[in-house]
């Protein structure tokens, strides 16, 4: 069974820009160009016969295309002892959207929804237990721009285990249109 989520694709030349926040920090798991995305729903272990009824599904969500600007960088936990850093996206509100749509209609269909309250950011690096203090990246690149780029669809992926973290392969575009 495939393990699955729901993202928007960050542009090269925004991911080009993003890989030079990377540093020496004590338990950082940095990730890779290919790695870069936004995660709109997890969806996680999916069969076979459900992948065409999500898919199905998803292709009937309207939302306008819109542009998003990648600006700043925080972190989940305490910058002391992060838990992941991030580079942050605005406007919140229509990937928010997106998420809301996809996740009443994975609903429908028996996917679970994420309990954490929906926060879209492009994830930079994941730390282990003993990781080391963000807080010079907070300061340093806190209010950096990395760039806009125009929302046209989002994509199905399919995550697998690799030697240097998880790869993502593209299972459908969906195009973002009016009408809704």
């Amino acid at each position: 069974m495939p393990r699955l989520f729901f993202g928007l694709e960050v542009p090269s030349e925004i991911t080009d820009r993003l890989l030079k926040v990377r540093s020496a920090v004590p338990g950082a798991k940095w990730q890779s160009a290919g790695q870069l995305h936004i995660t709109l729903l997890f969806l996680g272990m999916v069969s076979q016969e459900d992948l065409e009824a999500l898919a199905g599904s998803a292709r009937d969500i309207k939302s306008e295309p819109f542009l998003l600007d990648v600006a700043g960088v925080g972190c989940f936990g305490q910058s002391e002892r992060p838990k992941n850093l991030w580079a942050g996206v605005q406007p919140e509100a229509p990937v928010a959207a997106l998420n809301k749509a996809l996740g009443v209609r994975m609903e429908t269909l028996g996917f679970g929804a994420e309990r954490r309250v929906f926060r879209p950011h492009i994830t930079l690096a994941r730390f282990k237990r003993k990781a080391g203090s963000v807080e010079p990246l907070l300061v340093e690149y806190g209010d950096s721009r990395f760039g806009q780029f125009q929302v046209t669809e989002f994509v199905l992926f399919e995550s697998k285990p690799g030697p240097t973290g998880s790869v993502y392969s593209v299972i459908e575009r969906f195009p973002l249109r009016t009408g809704g």
